[in-house]
């Protein structure tokens, strides 16, 4: 049986190529970020370093999220259900209060 709470895409679709190559470059960010403890760099170097990382994965994060919000749930306020509406809007917001408490 087919999931009737999914559209038949994920909303970061048109995107996937884009989200992929921000996530190839942060993960060469965090293979520095491994160089420079190898390398004995100085801890405040590291830190920025690290922060910038963590700026960069939530980019990525809140697009996604923001790509969710204007297709998947969307779609399931559109599809009239108020069971699949609720269900998204839960969900929605457990990953808003995941992504806040990771902060």
């Amino acid at each position: 049986m087919a999931d009737r709470t999914a559209p038949a895409t994920h909303g970061y679709a048109p995107d996937k190529q884009a989200l992929v190559g921000r996530l190839h470059r942060i993960e060469g960010q965090v293979r520095g970020i491994e160089r420079m403890l190898a390398d004995d760099r100085y801890c405040i170097d590291i830190i920025t370093q690290i922060s910038a990382v963590t700026t960069a994965l939530e980019s990525v994060a809140f697009k996604i999220l923001d790509d969710h919000v204007n297709h998947c749930v969307v779609h399931a306020l559109a599809s009239g259900d108020p069971e699949v509406a609720g269900e998204k809007t839960r969900e929605l917001l457990d990953a808003v209060h995941r992504f806040s408490r990771s902060r």
